[in-house]
């Protein structure tokens, strides 16, 4: 899952990006409000985690614009202030939660998946199909004809990235931006040896499907009659 971290204190971004991340959350964190704006504009991620004091534009503003627009992205509010009229702003604004600094990891873990949890049940269906296999959101399987394996965070996102586009190439840039992240350092090649994992996962489990290269432009997912 893709979060966008925006907090202004550095040590702190820092801190929980590494937690995040280690916990197998792809992480953009940005530093005020206006810069959470724009990547809100460019990217779509699965939760956002928003302070509430931020430089140029506040957190009360940029989720007062965000929900305006019609995102429906889960927020969870951050504010060092604990009284009552602050929460009470942020959830008529539009904030799926809130949590009080300073606050324990574990609590900040368990608030996000609550908060992406509820939204995926809010969905019609958790699963993607396309050939003679199926992706289940709720617990990173995808199964075959021979049975089913669990995927890791990020073959998980690249192959629900293609069954949401069958037939349709997916830019390498573009997996790099939606599972690794805009501040990543991971090298590009990180795509290629995970396509690697997932074609190897896919001929195992008998499917009849089979991810495509395009030369110099990116992959697709196709029937293996078409491919």
């Amino acid at each position: 899952m893709k979060l966008l971290l925006a907090e202004d204190e550095k040590s702190l971004s820092r801190a929980l990006t590494a937690i995040l991340t280690k916990n197998n959350y792809t992480v953009d964190p940005v530093f005020d409000g206006q810069e959470a704006l724009d990547y809100l504009d460019e990217e779509e991620y699965d939760g956002v985690i928003l302070d509430i004091m931020m430089p140029k534009v506040d957190g009360i503003e940029v989720l007062k614009r965000l929900r305006a627009a019609g995102n429906t992205v889960p927020v969870l509010m951050l504010t060092a202030k604990s009284e009552v009229d602050d929460k009470v702003l942020g959830l008529d604004a539009g904030a799926n939660d809130y949590l009080t600094k300073p606050f324990d990891a574990k609590e900040l873990l368990a608030r996000i998946r609550v908060m992406t949890r509820s939204a995926a049940v809010a969905q019609t269906d958790t699963k993607l199909s396309f050939g003679n296999v199926s992706l289940d959101s709720a617990n990173f399987t995808v199964t075959g004809p021979t049975g089913a394996v669990t995927l890791g965070n990020k073959e998980y996102q690249m192959l629900e990235m293609m069954m949401q586009n069958p037939k349709q190439v997916i830019p390498t840039e573009r997996f790099m931006e939606r599972v690794w992240g805009f501040s990543s350092d991971a090298e590009i090649n990180v795509v290629w040896v995970n396509i690697s994992n997932l074609r190897k996962k896919l001929a195992g489990l008998g499917a009849n499907v089979q991810i495509k290269a395009a030369r110099n432009l990116g992959y697709s997912l196709n029937l293996k009659e078409e491919a």
